[in-house]
């Protein structure tokens, strides 16, 4: 009976140690250019390329990062249906005046559409100027392999 008591909290660990990989992986990421800076929630990003991911897919945080690894923010988002599967990827801004903020990204063959909640930044800012949304195409795919470099 102590052998069997000794084994069951090892293996109970070893069972979650394992799980929680399978519960940080996303089914994809999604990439854009973006020519000049814009606010993703509160941080102010240059201009350049980033990456778009979803680190818990139990939570409604994305992260946006920049190529080089020195901007990134996390910010919220609430899921938006449509009836038809959106044609390709893409991301939206909001401009008021000459500030930009990230407001949307969808993602080719969902239904769906993750609308980043606004900012108290981005609420004071749409009270003195009317948003104009433009669309960026954006390039959905699949994450790398841990281990693999590019």
């Amino acid at each position: 009976m102590n052998i069997l008591k000794k084994l069951i909290v090892p293996m109970g660990l070893l069972s979650v140690l394992c799980a929680i990989p399978s519960m940080a992986q996303i089914t994809n990421r999604v990439t854009f250019d973006a020519p000049s800076a814009f606010y993703a929630g509160n941080a102010k990003m240059p201009a350049g390329s980033y990456t778009v991911s979803q680190p818990d897919a139990d939570s409604n945080l994305l992260l946006i990062e920049d190529d080089k690894g020195s901007h990134g923010a996390f910010v919220e988002y609430e899921v938006a249906s449509s009836d038809t599967p959106h044609a390709q990827s893409d991301v939206t801004f909001n401009k008021y005046g000459n500030v930009e903020f990230l407001s949307a990204i969808w993602v080719q063959g969902l239904k769906s559409e993750m609308q980043i909640l606004p900012s108290k930044f981005e609420q004071n800012t749409a009270k003195a100027a009317a948003a104009e949304k433009h669309s960026l195409s954006a390039k959905s795919t699949e994450p790398e392999p841990p281990g693999r470099s590019q």
